[in-house]
């Protein structure tokens, strides 16, 4: 990997001293989930708190919305069904800002604009390239844009969109050991941060338990895996101000048979350092992103559990071929553009690349209207 420039590896220290002295005050163990949510969020220092360049080809990963505006684009086109009576955006997560200027764009070209475009973001760097990006819009455009500090106090009637939002909620990590389930957690090793196990207690062991019961067939010893408790409190702190619209959250992820197959032995965690994956969380503290895969049937179960309609799920092809990608392609006439534009859309569509480790929901409170994104394909059985 990249060697840490004298900075990042400042700043990667520091953090590690302030989990160490953690991780002491807990008695000597710490859950993963309290790890990583140190390690992203701790105030002025974690990966999402602190600056660094993130997102984007000098950044450590690359989001739809970066790889073409054609992403974006199609989820204008979703939105725009919604907001046909009026309403208004809420994105949580924003990114460069990237979606959320291509989003309002599109609906101007539509005439369908949102009464606001509220953007909830937690890191200052990528809020401070948000307002750069969106600063530059038609002053109609900009003027309805809007950032929070927390979610609005009112319920909405309108959009909710979630791109990779989930996946870096803090999760909970466990192994199949003889004598049952373990929890894996972190420890000091000298001045080391390193992997150690602990009994698996309270609500981890009861969404364990839970988890197994439902399995077709038993785990195997040593089988490695994670669990996001946060999840639903999530869900359901979101759902709270959804009056009346749709909720879309794009993320990779799969249903839970799937996720947690017998063969994936070694579960979905993954760490993201300049363009690089690998799964070892405890290297580059704080100035590399960790992610695990979303199970998207506790999703669907939180969504209900809050009252809303699980509308669709769909792989991010289907959806993206629903809201009409093909037609955008087409309608560029000038040859080098039309070319430039088919192959982002390949990176999109193209299951070697995001058309389907990335899935789509659609939850929705209060609306039945026909959904262009879910017309294509329907998966919901599968969760």
């Amino acid at each position: 990997m990249p060697v840490l420039s004298p900075e990042e590896a400042e700043h990667s220290r520091k953090a590690a001293d302030l989990i160490r002295e953690r991780i002491r005050a807990a008695g000597g163990w710490l859950s993963f989930e309290d790890f990583m949510a140190l390690a992203l969020y701790a105030p002025g220092l974690g990966y999402y708190s602190a600056g660094s360049l993130k997102i984007g080809p000098g950044g450590d990963f690359v989001t739809a919305p970066e790889v073409s505006d054609l992403f974006s684009r199609c989820v204008a086109g979703q939105c725009a069904q919604v907001l046909e009576g009026g309403g208004e955006i809420l994105e949580l997560g924003a990114g460069t800002g990237r979606m959320a200027a291509a989003v309002l764009m599109a609906l101007s070209a539509r005439g369908v604009l949102p009464e606001r475009y509220a953007i909830l973001e937690v890191s200052a760097d990528l809020r401070d390239r948000q307002r750069a990006a969106l600063g530059r819009l038609a002053a109609e455009l900009r003027d309805r844009v809007v950032w929070l500090d927390r979610l609005p106090e009112r319920a909405l009637t309108g959009v909710i969109l979630a791109n990779e939002v989930l996946d870096a909620l803090p999760c909970r990590r466990f192994v199949i050991a003889e004598d049952g389930v373990r929890e894996l957690g972190v420890a000091v090793q000298g001045e080391a941060i390193v992997e150690r196990e602990g009994p698996a207690q309270g609500a981890l062991a009861d969404a364990c338990a839970s988890l197994m019961s439902e399995l077709p067939e038993p785990l195997p010893a040593g089988y490695v895996s994670e669990i996001c408790l946060c999840a639903a409190p999530w869900l359901a702190g979101v759902a709270e101000r959804l009056e009346r619209g749709l909720m879309l959250l794009f993320d990779y992820g799969l249903p839970r048979s799937h996720y947690y197959h017998p063969q994936r032995v070694t579960g979905t965690l993954r760490c993201h350092f300049k363009q690089r994956v690998h799964d070892n969380p405890y290297v580059n503290l704080a100035v590399q992103d960790i992610t695990a895969w979303v199970d998207f049937t506790r999703v669907a179960e939180a969504a209900v559990e809050c009252g809303l309609d699980v509308r669709g799920f769909v792989t991010q092809a289907a959806f993206l071929l629903g809201t009409g990608i093909d037609r955008l392609v087409g309608e560029e006439a000038d040859p080098v553009r039309h070319a430039r534009l088919a192959g982002e859309a390949r990176r999109l569509l193209l299951p070697g690349e995001m058309g389907e480790a990335f899935k789509v929901m659609a939850l929705t409170r209060d609306f039945d209207a026909p959904l262009a994104g879910f017309a294509l394909q329907d998966l919901r059985r599968s969760l």
